[in-house]
Order: structure tokens, then sequence, then C-alpha cells
């Protein structure tokens, strides 16, 4: 097996849809690894660490969104849920649970393509920025926009001094907000910079991951103070 070639788990209980899936991602180069219900899903990602999971909602033995949860708080990899057609509330609830994107069904092969080069590419991006800030010489690599700072070395946040736990994406979403502070951006561009997305992708989930990151910034979240909303244009982080 190639050291340097991804592996995927790919999550559903329905044989056609995995072997399409195990089809495709091989034509790209992509190890796979198949699991029909949650419990093995589960103990599969937690034993071999897959570099990123394709995970069905409606499983035997323990739901997709559960699974998605389990495995969130053990370690962080992406997880693309693949959600019934039009079911918004499960798309919803994946994002609220750590899940980094999802796909409807019946999807396109070529946007399930994108969407997982997409995350993969944003995770070896935060490695190799990882590895350029430990064998930088600078003793300071921060942006502090007034209560709100970040250590780009650490990869931490901080509010008026207190360490916030936010995921990978989180991170990424308000480093790019904060280092342009007072500049809105729109939802469009940060699902271009910030997920990798140029046409793919659903605006929606920038509103998710946003919702999530003010309730653990901010003291009032339908009054915000740092993470602020341009009504029908976008966000931004507040420069006064």
């Amino acid at each position: 097996m190639n050291q340097d070639q991804k592996t995927i788990l790919i999550v559903d209980d329905e044989q056609p849809i995995r072997e399409i899936l195990v089809y495709n991602l091989k034509k790209e180069g992509y190890n796979t690894i198949e699991a029909s219900d949650g419990i093995t899903a589960l103990n599969i990602a937690l034993e071999q660490h897959p570099d990123l999971i394709l995970l069905d909602i409606m499983l035997p033995k323990m739901d997709g969104l559960s699974v998605c949860k389990r495995i969130k708080n053990s370690y962080n990899v992406p997880i693309l849920m693949l959600t019934a057609k039009d079911s918004e509330i499960d798309k919803i609830l994946g994002l609220e649970l750590g899940a980094d994107d999802y796909i409807t069904k019946p999807f396109s092969v070529r946007e399930l393509i994108a969407r997982v080069k997409a995350n993969l590419r944003k995770v070896e991006n935060l490695s190799t920025a990882r590895i350029e800030n430990e064998n930088s010489k600078k003793k300071e690599n921060k942006i502090i926009v007034n209560d709100l700072e970040l250590d780009l070395d650490k990869f931490e946040v901080k509010i008026r001094g207190e360490v916030i736990d936010l995921t990978v994406r989180e991170f990424e979403v308000i480093k790019f907000l904060a280092s342009q502070p007072g500049q809105v951006v729109t939802r469009e561009t940060l699902l271009e910079k910030v997920w990798g997305y140029e046409y793919y992708g659903d605006i929606r989930t920038v509103d998710v991951t946003v919702r999530r990151i003010r309730e653990k910034i901010e003291k009032d979240t339908s009054s915000p103070k740092i993470l602020i909303t341009k009504r029908g244009v976008g966000y931004y982080i507040a420069s006064k």
C-alpha cells in the first residue's frame, strides 16, 4: 500500500452505494475501507484513523450523527455526512455535531470527489502551515483584535485571555476574518477560501459554522460584539 495515499472510510448500509464510492475513489487514487453499520464504523475510525470519512446518517446499530459526535470527541478528521434529499434538519444537526460538510443523496460523483479533495486539501494546508510555524524563528505569530487573540503557531484562540476550544474549520474561519478586521466577507468568499469550494457547497454551511463559533466566543449570541453579521452580505470581525 502506498503510504502517501489517503485512506477514506465509507460508511453506508446500502452496498450499491458503497460499491459506487469505492470504484470512483480508487480511480482517483485513494485507499478505501468500508463499514455497513455505525458500530463497525466507529471501531474502524478509532482504530485505523482514516484521513477522511464519508458517513451516511441512516445506519443500523448506531446512527451516523451519533457516530460523528463520538469520532469528533476522540480525534479531528474531516467527516462528510451523506444525507437524505432535502433533509435540512439532518444537514444542520450534522454540522452542529462537528461534521465538516454534507452532500445530499442522490449525489453527483463529480461533486462528491470535489468535496473530498477540498476537505483533504484543507487538512494538508493546515499541516503545512503548522510545520512552517514550528520551523519559524519568529517569537510571536499572532493576530489580536480587541478581546480576540489568535496564536497562529499554537492554533489557539483566546477571548479576554481565556482559551476557546475551536475545531479546525472554526479556527480557519475566524482566522480568515480576523486577518482583515472590519472588512465584510461574503459567505461565498468564505466557502471558497476556507472550505476550498468554487461553486460547490451550500452557504448554509457557513451560517451554521459561524453560529457554532459565536456560541463559544460571544457573551450574548443574540447581540454579538466580536463576530458580526452584515445582513444580506456576510460576516466580519469588529475592529472597534
